[in-house]
């Protein structure tokens, strides 16, 4: 009977306390008070998503997709490109945004991405590969539109300082905030940030049950950075990618190596000439040898030897004569493709003088 009497008073002593700290509300609000304001949404994160003119169908519907898994963007028209990239710090300031994302097309096949902390920076440029929209994959995985993803990342962007710079950026763009009033209030889907060949790769799956089952639901992409600056769209470079090649450049090699394909193909076929044997079989006379029983014919290649050896017996007993023996000489042969060779060498350097002066020309 003690035990309890003790207990009853321990828990009442904790009711007071939790009495004291309790504010009691009045049952009546006078109308000149101000309404209380909402608490909740604290996260005020607004990422401003546009695009420049010059991108392809692709890559718009890729902005698209990207547009429906962040509930908490703003859309804007498209830019100029002959307008300077500071203009879009004004224009998100506009928007009441304080993250930006800029696609920027070049040559209708090129696609950059900006990523910016408006309006003091840092800012991060991009090269996107591999793009692949939902409409192309046509995966099996849902999720519902407006949910929250969990942000899952490779454990080497905390190994170099410019990856942790990034994991901070993407996580403060991609991450929706708590009670934004698009949002819906749950987790159903993970976006993955997995670094490979330097590239940042990007995957979406839906979360199917709480043992970790997941489905890919899209879109897919692989952002190559180029460089980071300190401020927005703007600033000094602290760091810039050493192994960063442009697609221009390497558009421009394939082409140079696909220009000497015809070159490569006539130099062989003078050296397979210069070297081609005569006969491929000099003991067989004609196609009749391959004719007929093979059986027969083997028996009297074995005959013609013996024969052949019996005489060469004979033959060496008696003084040795020189035999002659008409072959075709070989080294007129081969000045005769030598020159034919030099021929086809001083065609193919003048056809390239030609296209070099009509590229001067041109310019």
């Amino acid at each position: 009977m003690v035990k309890i009497k003790t207990n009853k008073t321990k828990e009442k002593n904790v009711v007071s306390k939790i009495n004291e700290n309790v504010v009691a509300i009045p049952p009546v609000r006078m109308s000149d008070e101000p309404t209380p304001k909402q608490i909740k949404w604290i996260n005020r994160q607004r990422v401003l998503v546009f695009a420049t003119r010059g991108i392809n169908h692709r890559h718009r519907h890729m902005m698209e997709d990207i547009k429906k898994l962040m509930p908490h963007h703003k859309t804007e028209s498209k830019m100029e490109r002959s307008k300077n990239l500071y203009v879009v710090n004004e224009i998100s300031e506009m928007k009441n945004c304080n993250k930006c994302l800029l696609f920027e097309g070049r040559k209708m096949r090129d696609l950059y991405l900006w990523m910016s902390n408006i309006p003091n920076g840092p800012s991060v440029k991009f090269l996107v590969e591999n793009v692949y929209t939902m409409g192309e994959l046509k995966m099996t995985g849902n999720c519902l539109r407006g949910s929250r993803p969990l942000l899952s990342f490779d454990p080497q962007f905390t190994k170099d300082t410019h990856y942790m710079l990034l994991k901070e950026l993407l996580t403060q763009i991609f991450g929706v905030p708590y009670h934004h009033p698009k949002s819906q209030p749950f987790f159903d889907h993970i976006y993955t940030f997995m670094i490979l060949d330097n590239r940042i790769w990007f995957r979406n799956y839906q979360i199917l049950s709480e043992d970790g089952a997941l489905a890919e639901i899209g879109p897919r992409f692989v952002l190559n950075p180029v460089k980071i600056f300190s401020g927005s769209f703007g600033g000094t470079t602290l760091w810039e990618n050493s192994k960063y090649i442009s697609p221009a450049k390497l558009r421009q090699a394939f082409s140079k190596k696909a220009a000497n394909k015809y070159e490569r193909r006539i130099e062989k076929k003078v050296v397979y000439e210069a070297t081609k044997p005569e006969t491929g079989y000099p003991d067989i006379e004609g196609a009749d040898f391959f004719k007929g029983d093979p059986v027969a014919k083997a028996e009297e290649v074995i005959v013609k030897e013996e024969a052949s050896s019996g005489e060469n017996t004979e033959s060496a007993k008696l003084p040795s004569k020189k035999k002659s023996k008409s072959k075709p000489d070989m080294s007129i042969r081969r000045k005769h493709l030598k020159a034919k060779s030099k021929a086809i060498s001083d065609q193919i350097k003048k056809r390239k003088q030609f296209k070099n002066k009509k590229v001067s020309n041109r310019k």
